[in-house]
């Protein structure tokens, strides 16, 4: 599959797409953000999806390198949020 150029942006609705730069099909990623945290992020809100956007690929990158062992121990992991 060729790499292609994806881009960011901000539709201006609270919802922020990751999307390929040469095609308007689909996004492949949306993020949402409430009314609320718009008001609390102000004018921050596409930083911080970038952020988002980026410690998700690591994550991603991460678990490939480790294989599935890590991936298969989390699952059996309680999840906790902070």
């Amino acid at each position: 599959m060729p790499a292609s150029l994806l881009e960011i942006v901000d539709r201006g609705d609270g919802e922020i797409v990751v999307q390929r730069a040469d095609d308007e099909s689909e996004p492949l990623l949306t993020i949402q953000f409430s009314d609320e945290a718009r008001a609390y992020m102000m004018d921050s809100g596409l930083e911080v999806a970038r952020v988002m956007i980026q410690a998700g690929i690591q994550a991603a990158a991460a678990i490939s390198e480790s294989g599935n062992d890590e991936l298969e121990t989390a699952q059996h992991s309680p999840r906790i949020l902070h």
